[in-house]
């Protein structure tokens, strides 16, 4: 067999850059006074960040920046800085090598606007949680600003934002297919992913000599290109309705085995080679070697135009996302060609290590002084063990930015920074409060076969059923809150990530720990939906395997004596359902007395699969073509109301519009104060006194879905007319007027996150 699962050298094998001699930051200067205390004259590397500067590996600006000193490299922070003019770009001075721009642990999109484009009121990664420090597509923003500051050093974007917008991608703020961000913020490079190895690279390649135009070939990076490199077999997957029948040709959406190109002659990455072009479907038993072949997607242009070649994109994307077989995609925008070469190699357990053990004081940086930043209380006694998520929910992009592979680390690196945190967190009493990640039981689980692994091109290794390569031995993580509770001045250890139920019943064992002893009362988890209709559309297993957990919940939780509950998370206006679905859903929560309080509607975050159903109507979990399933998919602000409304059907302020939805369905015999049914009637609201409802700051204007969207719509049409006149003036997309408002961004003032404070960074981005 063909050794196909690839290797990479360690990150920390690289000689050191030469400025390693001055040695370890206690942080990572954000001024010229600090880098003055170091005795710096520069920084190498300049990193620019949405959030407050915390030095805790939770952070991405932390360990990006520690990442790089490890490897001698000198680095800076420009922590939200004024976005209005370049002049707080020039703080620290001119970086050596290049400006490093992120959003930040969230998408800046997200974190301001709520799913019905309301206005936040707040943002958890600011001090005092105060909104309106960063601008609406802040990678857009901050890279155009540092070339407005230095035009001629490069930039570099990446994070959670840039990653999830390395191609065209449907933007839900303003109801348009949008180019790749790498165009839209003149920058040089895009990293995509967990980004250690590609960071480490191309920084060690652009400090002996090369420019960003040298960088090619790097995994996890996205470029621009003029033309396609020569010496590659194209795969032209530009339609979906190539003629020939369909059983007699070899899908694109399947995995290509790797052998020998048909191009002839010797293969080399120089221009001169040609470019072999082959329609998609391939000719059946047609092999071609990945690591020389790329596949065309549909340009922006045809997608941003046409709904079902962006749901045809969409799921190529998804199937070129194994690092172990992943193919290069290239897109054109215009003139110009978005190349995305393949994932990075995921971590090995020791480098894992390597990262997590880097000298992170733990805390915010001190000028911060005593102001309070949400997001860190959150996660300043929390542990990431493990990267990466499987499950492929389609309306979750976690996988799309980490990858389906697991990354997991060592005990001992786990216990050591416990240990970490009882030496470095103010006032740590004892508690660690989650030792997981994007889930909190998929710690050490991957395939079996290292080859099988690599040749796998699954969506999901759970769906429909659990993959009978997948390993589902729990031991290591059962072992692991063994450890955790046993360490000196260690009173308790929760379990604050989410949880994979579907994978904790294959082992009781697992589910007697963490019921015993890592469970305060309430364990939430999350089967989103109860009908069967819907869950095809999320990926998520049926309300069978949930019984299953909630047996051995309850019994567990029995032997050890202590009354214990499930709280489940639903979600309302998924892609395929209907209000039918909504309201068997409803009638089940009644019928097994839950009423959620805290219900979230569905929200299209760039890239996820159920974006593409959203927007396009298709289901691009299956090959997409003019005739394939159609998706309904609320909208309506009205419908998506009354879906979220089923859900708080106990809430009397949703009656009336419930009631009126069900008596348009046929279903009146649902309304009455009998235990069978789900509303009260008419009667009930005058016995039932409201509680006055406060408008939230923010939502008194354009608060509705429906009337937010031509609001930001003009401000998208603003932004077009703002980069033709520069264009026009000579100024340049990056070099906009210092009082202008880039990218649709509105005035500071009140907005910023709201999110759920029950998980760690990485597991509320996994929901």
């Amino acid at each position: 067999m063909i050794k196909r699962h690839k290797t990479a050298p360690d990150i920390f094998s690289y000689s050191p850059y030469w400025a390693e001699c001055y040695g370890v930051a206690p942080f990572l200067p954000t001024s010229r006074e600090e880098m003055d205390a170091l005795g710096w004259d520069s920084c190498d590397v300049i990193i620019v960040t949405g959030d407050a500067y915390v030095d805790h590996p939770s952070f991405g600006m932390a360990v990006m920046g520690r990442v790089l000193e490890a490897q001698g490299f000198r680095v800076g922070i420009i922590d939200q800085p004024d976005w209005r003019s370049p002049d707080d770009f020039m703080r620290l001075g001119r970086p050596n090598l290049y400006f490093g721009v992120t959003a930040g642990n969230m998408d800046s999109m997200i974190n301001r606007y709520t799913a019905d484009l309301k206005v936040r009121n707040d943002d958890a990664y600011t001090p005092y949680g105060e909104g309106g420090k960063r601008p609406d597509r802040a990678v857009i923003v901050y890279s155009q600003r540092c070339k407005q500051a230095f035009h001629d050093v490069p930039v570099m974007i990446g994070g959670i934002e840039a990653s999830l917008r390395r191609i065209a991608q449907y933007d839900y703020w303003s109801d348009e297919v949008r180019r790749s961000v790498l165009v839209d913020s003149t920058a040089d490079i895009l990293l995509y992913g967990n980004a250690e190895r590609a960071i480490i690279e191309v920084t060690h390649a652009i400090a002996n000599g090369k420019s960003m135009d040298d960088i090619v070939n790097v995994r996890g990076t996205t470029i621009i290109r003029d033309v396609p490199p020569g010496g590659y077999t194209e795969i032209d997957s530009t339609r979906v309705d190539w003629p020939g029948k369909v059983d007699q040709i070899y899908s694109p959406y399947e995995y290509i085995p790797e052998g020998k190109c048909q191009t002839g002659g010797q293969q080399d990455d120089s221009d001169v080679m040609p470019i072999r072009v082959i329609p998609a479907p391939l000719r059946k038993g047609q092999k071609l070697d990945a690591e020389k072949t790329y596949i065309r997607l549909p340009s922006f242009e045809k997608v941003s135009k046409d709904p079902v070649l962006y749901a045809h994109t969409s799921r190529i994307l998804h199937l070129e996302s194994n690092p172990h077989n992943a193919r290069a995609l290239i897109q054109k925008h215009g003139k110009k060609e978005i190349w995305v070469n393949p994932p990075p190699i995921p971590l090995e357990t020791p480098e894992m290590d390597g990262v997590f053990d880097l000298p992170y004081a733990r805390i915010p940086h001190p000028k911060y002084k005593k102001a309070r930043i949400p997001a860190y209380d959150m996660i300043k006694t929390s542990i990431n063990i493990m990267r990466g998520c499987f499950g492929g929910c389609t309306f979750c992009s976690i996988t799309e930015h980490e990858g389906r592979v697991i990354q997991s680390r060592s005990h001992e690196s786990i216990l050591n920074e416990i240990e970490d945190i009882k030496r470095k967190v103010p006032g740590f009493t004892g508690h660690i409060s989650d030792l997981g990640g994007p889930t909190s039981n998929m710690y050490h689980l991957n395939c079996k076969d290292d080859e099988i692994q690599a040749s796998c091109r699954k969506l999901s290794c759970v769906y429909p059923t659990i993959c009978s390569n997948l390993k589902t031995d729990h031991s290591p993580t059962t072992e692991l809150y063994r450890k955790a509770r046993a360490v000196e001045g260690i009173h308790k250890v929760s379990i604050a990530s989410g949880l994979r139920y579907d994978l904790a019943v294959e082992d009781p064992e697992y589910v007697r720990e963490l019921v015993t002893y890592h469970v305060g009362g309430l364990l939430k988890i999350a089967p989103e939906h109860s009908e069967e209709g819907t869950l095809s559309k999320m990926m998520k297993p049926g309300m069978g395997t949930y019984d299953r957990f909630k047996k051995m919940f309850d019994k567990f939780s029995k032997e050890a004596g202590k009354t214990q509950h499930l709280i489940p998370y639903f979600i309302a206006a998924h892609p395929g359902s209907s209000d039918e679905d909504m309201m068997n859903l409803a009638v089940w929560l009644k019928k097994n007395d839950f009423k959620p309080d805290q219900v979230q509607t569905f929200y299209p975050s760039p890239m996820s699969l159920a974006t593409a159903m959203y927007h396009s109507g298709k289901n691009p979990l299956h090959g997409v073509t003019y005739k394939s399933e159609n998706v309904h998919t609320p909208k309506d602000y009205k419908e998506r109301t009354v879906q979220k409304g089923f859900l708080r059907y106990h809430d009397p302020k949703n009656w009336p519009a419930l009631r009126e939805t069900l008596r348009t369905m046929g279903r009146a015999d649902l309304i009455g104060n009998g235990k069978g049914q789900l509303v009260p009637d008419e009667e009930q609201d005058k016995r039932t006194p409201r509680r006055p409802t406060k408008a939230k700051p923010g939502q008194k204007t354009g608060a509705s879905h429906t009337s937010n969207r031509p609001t930001m719509q003009k401000n998208a049409e603003n932004e077009r007319n703002q980069r033709k006149s520069n264009k026009a003036s000579g100024n340049g997309a990056g070099n906009r007027p210092a009082g202008a408002r880039p990218n649709g961004t509105r005035p500071a003032g009140k907005g910023g996150a709201n999110r759920s404070k029950s998980k760690s960074p990485a597991a509320r981005r996994a929901r």
